[in-house]
Formats: structure tokens, C-alpha cells, sequence
């Protein structure tokens, strides 16, 4: 996984909010002990995922996994070489395509650096995930609850930063709490109101009327994206998109040109 992926695209949200308190009284080494338990305790756990995946390598695909952990193992407690060789394991199996086992280990990099941008990282490799399990609704839960709780995490480090409450909202767009499937709405809603210049609120609004073939309603949110950020390379493609769906050709080539 490049640079780029890693900047883009675990405990529970109580806990962290206990912790930011002030009422914690563990140390880090059981911190991050109690994370990993809580990260091989899902109905499907990360080793039963890496051991499957592992079946189906090559030859020469297990001997640079082999040599990956190898690298991981000898960083033993040193967390910058511990988590480059960590993120060389998601890395690769991101680029082989089994982005469950990818975010396991992106999530151990979270465990390791407990930043806002390493739990992001994390979220987005299993949110990438959601869409890439098609039918299988188990792979699709697993991706999905563990994207809340690498966003959440993010979320409770940086309370300031509504991109890690707007990337959670995402995650339940893309999957939707049965008892609940306007939650992604509401999310956003109240972000844009405490947050009614932050241009990645306006972006996720837009996403979520082009999903919902709502194209003039995503043309007003994503125009208004744009007008905050224009740097934003995702907002053009967007826009594209949603002037495409509306029919008006010029303005979709317009926008087009400018997609990166």
C-alpha cells in the first residue's frame, strides 16, 4: 500500500471516552493488550481470515509473506520498525486483494501508534472492504464493525476533526443498521451543523444523494464542497457524476476534465 492509501483510505468508543477523562488507570502495554483481544474475538477473527488466505498464495507469494512476518517478528517491541514492517504485511495484502486480512494488520499499526491518522488508515482499509465482499454478509459485518471501531478510536483522539465522524457515517451508509438506516443521514446532518464549513461533510452529503439518484440535491451539496475546498481532487469527480445523473452533459464534461 502506497502513501497516498495509507493517508486515505481496536476498543470500544466507551472506553477511549473513558480514557480522554482522565479516568484510565492502565498502563499502555494493557491498553494495547486488551485491543488485540479485542481484535481475535469477532464471530470471524483476523487468524481464522489470515490462515485462509494464506491457502491460497503461490510459491512465491508465501515466501514474501514469510519474509514480511520475519521482519515483523525481529522488529519485536522497536514501534517504528514494528509498524513499517507491519504496514509492508497490509500492504501486500491489500495488493493481493484480501482487504480483510490488509485491515487486520493496518489495525495492529493503529494498536501500536494510537494515532488519529493510523486509526483513519485503518477504518479506511475496512471500509474499502464493505463493497469488495459483494454478497458475503459475514465478511461484509466483520468489515463494517471494525471500520466503526477504527473511526471511532480516530474520533475520540481528535473530537475537533469531523472528517473521522464523517468517514464513520460512510461506514453506516455502506451498511446499514437494520434498526436504524437513516443513520448515516442524521450523522451528517448534525455534523453540518456544528461543522457548516468543513467541505468533507458537504462531500459525504453528495455521496449520499448521488446514491440515491437525488441529483440536484447532490449538485447543491457538492457545489458547495467545492466552493470550501477546490483543492479537493474527489469533489470534480463527484460533481461529474451527479451533473451526469441530472443530464446536463456541458457541466458533467466540465467537471470531468478536472477529475483526477
Amino acid at each position: 500500500m502506497n502513501k497516498l492509501q495509507w493517508i486515505a483510505t481496536g476498543s470500544a468508543l466507551l472506553l477511549f471516552l473513558v480514557l480522554w477523562a482522565g479516568f484510565d488507570t492502565k498502563n499502555e502495554d494493557q491498553k494495547r493488550a486488551d485491543r488485540s483481544r479485542d481484535i481475535q474475538s469477532e464471530p470471524t477473527s483476523f487468524a481464522a481470515l489470515l490462515s485462509d488466505a494464506k491457502e491460497h498464495l503461490t510459491p512465491e507469494q508465501d515466501v514474501q509473506v514469510a519474509a514480511l512476518e520475519k521482519a515483523s517478528m525481529s522488529a519485536g517491541n522497536r514501534v517504528p520498525e514494528k509498524s513499517e514492517a507491519l504496514k509492508g504485511l497490509s500492504g501486500f495484502w491489500y495488493r493481493f486483494g484480501n482487504i480483510p486480512v490488509a485491515g487486520g494488520y493496518a489495525d495492529s499499526v493503529a494498536l501500536l501508534e494510537n494515532t488519529p491518522a493510523a486509526w483513519s488508515v485503518a477504518g479506511g482499509t475496512y471500509f474499502n472492504g464493505i463493497p469488495a465482499a459483494g454478497e458475503n454478509a459475514l465478511i461484509r459485518g466483520y468489515c463494517a464493525t471494525k471500520a466503526i471501531k477504527a473511526f471511532e478510536n480516530a474520533a475520540s483522539l481528535a473530537p475537533d476533526q469531523p472528517e473521522h465522524k464523517v468517514n464513520l457515517a460512510l461506514v453506516y451508509a455502506e451498511n446499514p443498521p437494520a434498526d436504524n438506516p437513516m443513520k448515516a443521514v442524521l450523522m451528517l446532518r448534525d455534523l453540518e451543523a456544528k461543522h457548516p464549513d468543513a467541505p468533507t461533510v458537504y462531500n459525504a452529503l453528495g455521496r449520499l444523494a448521488i446514491k440515491t439518484n437525488q441529483w440536484e440535491r447532490a449538485i447543491e451539496r457538492l457545489e458547495k464542497a467545492y466552493s470550501l475546498d477546490p483543492s479537493n481532487p474527489n469533489t470534480p469527480c463527484l460533481l461529474s457524476k451527479a451533473y451526469e445523473g441530472a443530464g446536463n452533459a456541458a457541466k458533467a464534461a466540465s467537471y470531468g476534465q478536472l477529475c483526477k
